[in-house]
Formats: structure tokens, C-alpha cells, sequence
């Protein structure tokens, strides 16, 4: 009950006990209201205020509604058919005399419950972070497209590969010229080797289900394993796979490629492939020795000093 319907019930509840006190006449002069507006509320006055209440308008019953024969018609003709569409279910009710609208049909279903429920998923309940306790025991590693306005050359198109570990948030970045499983291939056995100088072993890196990652959602080739997969075999990293639609997943460098929009390619221009990965690798190491809350105020590259 809103609560401009509540301030109307209390006002007629004052109407009615000051017309019982000191008449109807009285009261249509102090309240401004018709004699029959107070007669009209006292026959339903019963003392309470909720007898005061507006009731519905709507009609109880009208010249066209649907006959019993009809309504009979259409609960047999849907218990006959419990999954046919409502537009076909028309069609076949209109063969043995029904003349109604699909529209009316709708709601006449929708009015006796004659529709399907749709059964609700079960919630996604997202399972609990599992922090990393060493570096290098997982990689997340994901792609960012270089804008456009950052490059002069208009025929050119520039990628930038991010590794950051989990546990230390060191990060290794590197440029490439295209999105593709060759480049992935490529980068995942540079970022082997540029952890390792570091003292640290990959042992897991986690990507999404980018066709340069992965054939999953491939429609011909979801068994053939990709030069990246193939790669991390035989260096013996395991592949994990992130929740499909679910970038948060790899929350990290999805959040290490939105500080670098803001920090580095919204105040950068690349002339060349090779012009971006010097850019690149200044970026990278200002990145790196960057103090963050997680790791105590510490850079990447302290923190990693004094866990490896």
C-alpha cells in the first residue's frame, strides 16, 4: 500500500467519525465534499480504516468473454498439446470453430496457467580465490590491442603479450604484429626464459579461451591441440583455462592493462613494430619497480628478491 492511499484512508477515517459526531450536513461544509461522497464512504465505513480502502474498478465479468465451451476447448486442446507453440495452438483451436485473436487466446493461457514454467538456473557461485604461495606457481597471461590513435603508420597493427605472476605481480610484456597462436607459441618460451633469469619457474599460466590460446570453441578443430598448448606441453607448463565470459577470472592483467591505458598509451605514439617494443620494454621495467599496496609498498622486482 503506497503511501499517498494511506494519508486518503486516514483523511476519510476523520470524515467519517466527524459526520458521526456531528452530522452529514456539518461535515460536507467543513470537508468540502458532496453529501453523497460522505453517504457513499459511511455505508462501507465499518469502523476500521482499512474499510476504507479504494477497491478495484475492474469489471467482474463482460459482454465477450471467453464462453465455458471455449475455455473447456482450449484447457483440452492444451492438455492434448502440452508443448505446442501458442501460434500453432491457435491455428488448430480456429479449425474447430474457435474465433478468437491470438491476442485474447494469451491472455486467457496466461490468465489459466496453461504456459510452461521455465524451471530457474541454479545461482553461479563463484568458487573462493586460491592465493598463490611461491612465485611462478601460476602465469596469467592475456592479450591488449594497441589503439589505433597511438599508431601513425594506418596500416599497421600492433599487439602487446602480458605475463604477470600472481604471487610477486612481476610482469613481462612483449610486442608483437599479430593476434595468433604462432605469437602466444612465441611469447610463452620468452617469458620462460625472461622468469627464469629472475630465479623464478613457471609451473602454470592461465589464459582465456582466445582462439590464439586454445581450439575449445573451435567447430573443427576443438581436438587438435594449438602451437601454444603444444608449446606449454613441452616445456611442461600446465594450460589453465579461465571460465568462459568471465574476464575477472584473470582479474590481474586485466587490471594491469587498464593502468596501462592510462599510464602509457594515452601519452604514446609508435612509428614502427620496433619503435613500440623499445617503448614497450621502458614501460615494462618502470612497471616493474612501481610500489604497490598488495606487495606491502614494495615494487614487483623487491618483492621477488626477497621470495625466490
Amino acid at each position: 500500500m503506497s503511501k499517498s492511499i494511506t494519508q486518503d484512508m486516514a483523511y476519510r477515517q476523520s470524515l467519517m467519525r466527524y459526520a458521526e459526531k456531528y452530522g452529514v450536513s456539518r461535515a460536507s461544509r467543513k470537508y468540502n465534499k458532496s453529501r453523497s461522497y460522505i453517504y457513499f464512504w459511511k455505508a462501507r465505513w465499518d469502523g476500521s480504516v482499512a474499510s476504507l480502502a479504494c477497491q478495484s474498478r475492474r469489471p467482474r465479468s463482460h459482454p465477450n468473454q471467453h464462453t465455458e465451451a471455449e475455455l473447456k476447448l482450449i484447457r483440452d486442446m492444451r492438455r492434448r498439446n502440452p508443448n505446442l507453440g501458442m501460434v500453432e495452438l491457435w491455428h488448430r483451436l480456429r479449425k474447430r470453430g474457435y474465433a478468437r485473436r491470438p491476442e485474447s487466446l494469451f491472455r486467457v493461457m496466461r490468465r489459466l496457467g496453461l504456459f510452461a514454467v521455465n524451471q530457474k538456473k541454479k545461482a553461479y557461485k563463484p568458487k573462493p580465490y586460491e592465493q598463490m604461495t611461491y612465485p611462478g606457481q601460476r602465469i596469467q597471461v592475456d592479450v591488449k590491442v594497441v589503439p589505433r590513435r597511438c599508431i601513425t603508420d594506418p596500416g599497421l597493427r600492433l599487439f602487446q603479450y602480458t605475463a604477470i605472476d600472481e604471487f610477486t605481480r612481476l610482469r613481462f610484456l612483449a610486442a608483437y604484429p599479430e593476434q595468433s597462436t604462432y605469437s602466444s607459441a612465441d611469447f610463452l618460451e620468452r617469458l620462460c626464459k625472461w622468469y627464469a633469469l629472475r630465479g623464478i619457474r613457471v609451473e602454470c599460466v592461465q589464459t582465456d579461451n582466445g582462439f590464439e590460446f586454445t581450439n575449445r570453441f573451435s567447430n573443427s578443430r576443438h581436438d587438435l591441440p594449438t602451437l601454444f598448448e603444444a608449446t606449454a606441453a613441452k616445456l611442461g607448463i600446465r594450460h589453465k583455462l579461465i571460465r568462459p565470459y568471465t574476464p575477472r577470472h584473470n582479474g590481474k592483467v586485466e587490471r594491469s592493462h587498464r593502468e596501462d591505458q592510462k599510464r602509457f598509451y594515452t601519452c604514446h605514439s609508435f612509428y614502427s613494430l620496433n619503435d613500440f617494443a623499445k617503448q614497450l620494454a621502458v614501460h615494462n621495467n618502470r612497471s616493474n619497480n612501481f610500489p604497490m599496496r598488495p606487495l606491502g609498498w614494495l615494487s614487483p622486482l623487491e618483492f621477488t628478491v626477497q621470495h625466490v
